[in-house]
């Protein structure tokens, strides 16, 4: 079996690289971001890299770990990619939750930025 795809090797890169930040120091994440970026965080939208750091900066936790259990990537028609992952997080002493979060990547000027974002917890029952 030869190598992954390169959008599978970008989106791996880009998860990878997404949780690190999340985990050590959410105020970095704006790197990632466009003006003309959204996030949907459990349905609340979210424009532009200012508004969409102060959600994942105001998030009420200190701590935070996630683990993936897995990742999905596609190419998209018009040269982005998508990208879906499943885990799990642990925030400061709460129980261990499931979440699911896409992302849709897209390159601009050499660099890949996520220009839209949805992320939900696998809450069931409640």
């Amino acid at each position: 079996m030869g190598d992954k795809p390169i959008w599978e090797q970008i989106g791996s890169s880009f998860v990878q690289h997404y949780y690190q930040l999340f985990d050590a120091d959410r105020t970095q994440l704006g790197a990632i971001y466009i003006d003309a970026s959204c996030l949907t965080w459990e349905g609340q939208q979210f424009q532009g890299k200012a508004a969409i750091v102060e959600k994942l900066t105001s998030l009420p936790f200190q701590k935070i770990q996630h683990s993936i259990t897995a990742q999905d990537h596609q190419p998209t028609p018009d040269s982005c990619i998508l990208s879906m992952v499943v885990g799990q997080l642990k925030a400061d002493d709460d129980q261990v939750l499931g979440f699911h979060q896409s992302f849709l990547l897209k390159n601009l000027q050499g660099a890949w930025v996520c220009t839209n974002e949805v992320f939900r917890l696998a809450l069931h029952n409640v």
